[in-house]
């Protein structure tokens, strides 16, 4: 139990930090979201007596990961929630005011009450790696955007389109050297990499994104928080007798991997024998092809998680085929 606990709210250039003292009074706090700043919030934590609070703070962006990487790395336990919850606290207690103060005090509030879970750093390895996959995404949905716009561009700006196209295929080709390389050097990822490539359906690039998300199991219990991680667990709509939605995706996860697990899904169902299995036996109960869909992209990460959590490759008599 922690007598003081540290709200964060993160933007790209500032810290925005509430300590909540153990008589319920806040100390507000703001620094630069940088070395400089982060070693500031320390000596400050430290002039109030929180040198070991609880720290937590939202998992927006990318912009939350170095100071929650330093404050760890300094023995401090930190909290790494799903702004989901903040929003839904802030709610069940009639917050009408958003700023970043209120939202600091607000994270330091539901830090002391709900006690989150302590956030695990990833290793350096994963962290490279998941910075390569996001990097990769983002030149790939460069390269779409700029061949849109050369299907319909004049003439007088045409060759600095192709130009830039041709210069993002090369970094494209570039990079997915780089992960491919990163993973054989690395023995563990390449043994986890093998694993997985016994699923029939995964390339090596939806691989590599599993790997910088799943990569260090300890932080799932079991499978069905690593399908929650990537906000692919079902969502139930019912209350009382007339109301009966259909079930969804929640979709309060990470919405890279669900992206990144859409083709795969689409190959798996039509391309490979188990998935082929899959698809048939929920299309004869009744299913819809938008839901198996979504059903084959929970399975995959079950399957995954198996393989990876058990160390035996993929067993297609296991699933049907």
């Amino acid at each position: 139990m922690h007598s003081y606990h540290l709200g964060i709210d993160v933007a790209k250039a500032k810290l925005d930090c509430a300590l909540r003292l153990p008589d319920g009074k806040h100390r507000n706090k703001v620094v630069t979201n940088n070395a400089s700043g982060f070693a500031t919030l320390l000596e400050w934590l430290q002039k109030h007596g929180g040198a070991a609070a609880h720290v937590c703070m939202e998992a927006t962006g990318v912009y939350w990961e170095e100071v929650a990487l330093y404050l760890a790395q300094q023995g401090l336990p930190v909290s790494v929630v799903n702004p989901a919850q903040i929003k839904a606290f802030g709610a069940s207690h009639l917050v009408r005011t958003k700023t970043d103060r209120v939202d600091a005090q607000l994270i330091a509030s539901f830090c002391f009450e709900r006690r989150p879970a302590l956030w695990q750093a990833p290793s350096a390895t994963e962290q490279a790696l998941r910075a390569m996959v996001l990097r990769l995404d983002a030149l790939q949905n460069m390269r779409t955007q700029e061949s849109n716009r050369l299907d319909v561009a004049r003439e007088a700006v045409r060759a600095g389109i192709a130009s830039h196209i041709a210069w993002l295929d090369k970094e494209i080709d570039k990079l997915a050297r780089q992960i491919r390389q990163h993973m054989d050097n690395d023995p563990d990822l390449k043994d986890k990499q093998e694993l997985l490539d016994s699923i029939p359906g995964l390339g090596e690039r939806t691989i590599a994104c599993l790997l910088a998300f799943y990569g260090d199991l300890q932080r799932f219990d079991h499978a069905r928080q690593a399908v929650a991680f990537a906000g692919l667990d079902p969502r139930q709509h019912e209350s009382g007798s007339s109301v009966r939605g259909k079930p969804r995706r929640s979709k309060v996860g990470h919405s890279f991997l669900r992206k990144a697990l859409y083709m795969p899904a689409m190959v798996t169902l039509y391309r490979t024998k188990w998935g082929k299995v899959f698809r048939q036996r929920l299309a004869a109960a009744g299913k819809p092809p938008k839901l198996i869909i979504g059903a084959m992209m929970r399975k995959l990460i079950h399957v995954a998680f198996g393989v990876l959590k058990s160390r035996q490759a993929f067993d297609s008599t296991l699933h049907g085929a």
